[in-house]
């Protein structure tokens, strides 16, 4: 890993870039790109005394540089070690050696050494190490990006480099996510389409830093709820279960609330998630060619670039057929549940049954503002898509790019306010 120290001795990975401060002198430009590095303190195998070196190995010069230490230091600029950077200003050759990207207790530390060798400390009570050519591991720039389209190039033997930002496995008939993938905590875009992937794991959701996932053209079922639950819904913004077997999302889904661009086409929806509304930050969402008869509620507080929602079986509207489940007088349940949403009361499930918390979590609104649970009249309306989205693909073939969407009402009152305005407007 970048900036960790490795033994025996003392050596330290990082990234130097070793300045001259002649060559200003002769007109020269005297700053190049610094380069990944291992440095190491010690002496010259095979020589004797008690001299100690620093040396610089690179890519270009796994062999390295070796620049000597006792009284050959004119300055250290350590203003900036926090952030893992400093310079050694050294006398004979007159260079600067500027690290950067180091951890900075072990750039601390290998400072502190070389300062000792600096003084003429005796090299028994220095970490010394062997001044050996690098390694091209030890040298090389970490990998952050991998690109593997076909199973003969998967690796079976050898784990991922931890460094991986970007990882692409497509191709490669994978019937499960690979668990080593899960341990790439830097990792911010996964792309595994085009597999045999069924289930996806919990632990998926322990990748911190993941920002894009693209599962397409697999055999998922199912979203799993956990997924909703994890540090996901801090990083995701990128989101492709397109082309998979896919009934329905969890109504958890909707924590997800870094979600940008979610792509839904070509599963077996048959609904979108009850609190679609409250991905805040969704800009680009696509659900065509699935089996939706109507858009949830909540689906009216979005606000798209762009929505495609082609292909689905949309149902025709009808606002003057509703389906009733009212019971009147409300059960007691119903008004205490109505109760708790509405005034905010705090619930959980240590106070109440987990099935009432999860009925809480998934209540209706009324236009008027007030929950309901299990008593609502419901019936579906016309939305023209234009109202959420800047963009609209064409629902169908004859142009159309209106959508039923779903409404609920707490009472008969408020169905019947509803139904006078729906009537006057229709005249």
């Amino acid at each position: 890993r970048a900036g960790c120290l490795s033994g025996p001795g003392m050596r330290l990975q990082c990234e130097v870039e070793v300045r001259s401060r002649l060559l200003p002198t002769c007109g020269l430009r005297g700053r190049a790109k610094g380069a990944r590095a291992l440095l190491s303190l010690g002496r010259q195998p095979g020589r004797a005394g008690h001299s100690v070196y620093l040396m610089v190995c690179t890519a270009r010069d796994r062999a390295g540089a070796r620049y000597k230490l006792k009284e050959n230091i004119e300055q250290f600029f350590t203003k900036f070690v926090e952030e893992g950077k400093a310079t050694v200003r050294l006398k004979e050759p007159a260079v600067d050696v500027c690290l950067s990207k180091a951890n900075a207790s072990n750039l601390k530390s290998f400072l502190a050494a070389v300062r000792l060798a600096h003084r003429g400390t005796d090299v028994e009570a220095l970490p010394l190490s062997v001044l050996v050519p690098a390694k091209t591991s030890e040298v090389e720039k970490p990998k952050t990006k991998m690109i593997i389209t076909s199973k003969r190039d998967y690796p079976l033997t050898k784990n991922f480099p931890y460094s991986l930002e970007h990882l692409q496995a497509s191709y490669c008939k994978l019937a499960r996510v690979d668990m080593r993938m899960l341990c790439l905590k830097k990792l911010r875009k996964l792309d595994l389409s085009h597999n045999h992937i069924k289930k996806l794991p919990e632990s998926i959701g322990d990748l911190v830093s993941l920002q894009e996932l693209n599962l397409h053209n697999n055999h998922l079922e199912s979203f799993c709820v956990a997924l909703c639950n994890s540090t996901l819904q801090k990083s995701l913004q990128f989101l492709d279960l397109s082309q998979n077997k896919i009934k329905a999302l969890p109504v958890q889904f909707c924590q997800l609330q870094e979600l940008i661009h979610v792509k839904l086409d070509d599963n077996e929806l048959i609904r979108l998630p009850f609190k679609m509304g409250q991905l805040s930050q969704l800009r680009f969402l696509s659900a065509a060619r699935n089996k939706l008869p109507f858009l949830p509620s909540d689906f009216r507080n979005l606000s798209l670039e762009k929505l495609d929602l082609f292909g689905n079986p949309f149902e025709q509207p009808n606002p003057l057929v509703p389906s009733i489940q009212l019971k009147i007088p409300l059960t007691l349940l119903e008004s205490a549940a109505r109760a708790t949403v509405n005034y905010r009361i705090p619930y959980g499930r240590h106070l109440l049954p987990s099935h009432l918390c999860e009925d809480l979590e998934v209540a209706k609104m009324c236009q008027c503002g007030s929950a309901c649970l299990s008593c609502f009249i419901q019936t579906t309306v016309t939305m023209n898509l234009h109202h959420v989205a800047h963009t609209v693909v064409l629902v169908d073939n004859m142009g159309g790019t209106e959508a039923p969407i779903v409404c609920y009402f707490c009472s008969l009152t408020c169905y019947s306010q509803f139904l006078d305005r729906y009537l006057q407007s229709n005249r």
